[in-house]
């Protein structure tokens, strides 16, 4: 058998990590394993390059006139079938394509002329709407029946000139109903149950994995004695949580929240700091395991692997309860609240630290050790791909 797999990236972010994850699994197991990414973080024979920096550039320039993501990179994207035709793979993997690099309707009508199987990973919902990322916070649903009239034109993939998402999901529904060979996969339960309200049928789950053997809990203290809350600053940071965030400072004022993925941010509440971004997920997971509680302002969300890793480390979790995000808790009673609701995270959050990180510790991490370990994970793509060799 063998595999190609298409990302925007290799070997970093969330994505890119699970791509890197599947390809080990895929060659460990005998798979003859290809990757086709627009960047990639290690060096391997088996990864192909898409495009160049130049092209990409040239791509989000000419999508934010028009309106038009993954419309462009003609000939990158014809260069990439060329390779396809020359590896001949038994089964191509898409994953994350709406990084400006691909011709989506090219690849696509490629795929279905050439009766190739095709597994789609929905990391998102861009795949089933007409260009945004997601939906929800915005009050969105017409991904049900065509898009238009986007709400959200300016955001995920802004289009500064025309609004083109009912086109952008007439070609969607169009081009992916050609292929005869389709499995769409959701990484959560939820989006999954979503895609299935618009343009795919009979979405399987299949839930991101975390490496258990890194993030693990540790004795190290980063940030100094003391309650430690932390946070993923891309979601605290955004205009509609800052509010949220001065409560959340002024409940906690004697001890220290952190926000990680961020440099130095002027403005914040005294006991509020950051925490740069790190590409080393050794690194993350002493940021996660110095800290007693990991607090998620995410109001949309496919399934936050943050949510995930820092359970692994042994770190209790507190999330809004939404979209894919209720699934990364053992106990939504416990761990979960209404989206939007401060009040309420923040008894949460003082319910854990009066009872101690450590009653939680080994709960949460075997939730995610049972759950969303990697390998027992991504082990289900390889069931899918010999269930699909077999028909």
């Amino acid at each position: 058998m063998r595999v190609l797999q298409i990302n925007a990236v290799f070997g970093v972010g969330s994505t890119g990590v699970i791509v890197r994850d599947i390809h080990a699994l895929l060659k460990e197991r005998g798979v003859e394993s290809f990757v086709a990414a627009s960047s990639a973080k290690d060096g391997d024979k088996n990864v192909y390059i898409i495009g160049s920096t130049l092209g990409k550039k040239l791509h989000a320039l000419l999508c934010r006139i028009n309106g038009e993501q993954a419309y462009f990179s003609r000939f990158s994207t014809a260069r990439l079938i060329s390779y396809i035709k020359k590896i001949k793979p038994d089964i191509v993997h898409l994953h994350n394509l709406h990084s400006n690099y691909i011709n989506l309707p090219l690849l696509l009508r490629f795929l279905g002329k050439s009766d190739i199987k095709t597994v789609l990973t929905l990391h998102d919902c861009w795949f089933f709407t007409g260009g945004c990322f997601h939906y929800t916070a915005a009050s969105c649903d017409r991904f049900k029946t065509g898009c238009g009239a986007c709400p959200k034109k300016r955001l995920d993939t802004p289009a500064y000139l025309f609004d083109r998402s009912a086109k952008i999901y007439g070609d969607r529904k169009r081009d992916f109903g050609k292929l005869k060979y389709l499995y769409p996969v959701g990484v959560s339960s939820w989006i999954a149950r979503e895609a299935e309200k618009s343009i795919f049928k009979s979405v399987r789950t299949i839930h991101n994995g975390v490496d258990t053997e890194i993030f693990k809990s540790s004795k190290e203290r980063l940030f100094g004695d003391g309650f430690v809350i932390l946070g993923p600053a891309t979601k605290w940071l955004k205009a509609e949580n800052r509010e949220a965030l001065e409560k959340l400072s002024e409940a906690f004022s004697e001890d220290k929240i952190v926000l990680f993925g961020s440099d130095r941010v002027e403005g914040l509440p005294s006991n509020v700091t950051t925490a740069a971004y790190t590409k080393s997920q050794k690194e993350l997971a002493k940021i996660y395991s110095s800290a007693d509680v990991f607090v998620n302002c995410t109001r949309e969300d496919s399934l936050p692997t943050v949510n995930l890793e820092a359970e692994s480390s042994g770190v209790p979790v507190v999330t809004y309860s939404n979209t894919g995000a209720t699934e990364t808790v053992p106990d939504r009673e416990l761990f979960a609240v209404s989206t939007g609701d401060i009040d309420a995270l923040i008894s949460k959050v003082k319910d854990i630290k009066a009872k101690g990180k450590g009653v939680y510790s080994e709960t949460v991490r075997d939730y995610v050790k049972n759950e969303f370990e990697k390998e027992k994970n991504y082990e289900k793509y390889l069931e899918l791909y010999n269930e699909i060799m077999a028909l």
